[in-house]
């Protein structure tokens, strides 16, 4: 038998089935995705993401990269808030196929490829070399990844020195009574909006629960110290929904 070390949802799995089952519910919500996170956030996820761009001030000629990048929305954002001529590199880095392939399927519509380049793989595991990034992005994958704390030392590991790590992720309520309606909203609201939009109650539930389980603010400050980040800060927006976390990669003599 497996030994359980992590968790899905509420449920505590192996780190194996936790990636065969994440992988499976990102396959199913890929193709309602983006509209998913229209009616779930009210739109807020747009505000939110923009903030993030104004967090990382993607300078030219820099390279980017963006982890769990789904449907490529940061990616987008990164390379509009660099001039039109700029040489920057955006890479987008997702282990789903399908959300790779909807993301690749975005772009193309809009006429807006170049500069990107999408990769297959794992945040635990990056392909790529180290010190290669001016600055990785994360935006509500961190929770889904199965050993925090190695994708966090992977987020340091292929940074620049002075490179800066940005994570958009849902986060905790601090008010009792905000969050009582929070909670009762994400609960029993969303995983019935998943069910009727993309036909999959469980897989938004999962997200639900997924939140729950994710370190709240000052704890995933202290894992990414532990990971080797310096300058290590976050900003609540919307009550706590969300926070944006950044650190800085500081070299170690």
């Amino acid at each position: 038998m497996q030994d359980k070390n992590t968790s899905f949802g509420f449920e505590d799995v192996s780190f194996e089935e936790k990636v065969r089952r994440v992988t499976n519910v990102f396959k199913s919500v890929a193709p309602h995705y983006d509209l998913m996170n229209d009616l779930m956030s009210g739109g807020l996820h747009r505000f939110w993401k923009d903030e993030m761009i104004k967090v990382v001030r993607p300078a030219p000629a820099g390279r980017y990269l963006d982890v769990a990048a789904g449907t490529g929305d940061i990616a987008r954002r990164l390379k509009k808030a660099l001039p039109q001529d700029d040489t920057s590199e955006i890479y987008l880095c997702d282990r789903n196929p399908a959300m790779l392939s909807t993301g690749r399927d975005n772009a193309l519509d809009q006429g807006d490829v170049d500069r990107l380049t999408w990769v297959c793989g794992d945040a635990e595991a990056l392909p790529f070399p180290d010190d290669s990034f001016d600055a990785y992005t994360i935006a509500f994958g961190l929770r889904n990844v199965s050993r925090l704390d190695l994708a966090l030392q992977e987020a340091r590991r292929v940074l620049k020195p002075g490179g800066l790590f940005v994570c958009l992720e849902f986060s905790k309520v601090r008010h009792p009574l905000l969050r009582s309606f929070y909670q009762a909203y994400a609960f029993h609201i969303i995983p019935k909006v998943g069910a009727l939009v993309a036909s999959d109650a469980d897989a938004y539930r999962y997200l639900v629960e997924s939140i729950e389980r994710f370190p709240e603010q000052s704890l995933l400050c202290a894992h990414m110290k532990d990971a080797g980040f310096g300058r290590v800060t976050y900003k609540n927006m919307t009550f706590g929904i969300v926070a944006l976390h950044s650190g800085v990669k500081i070299e170690t003599k």
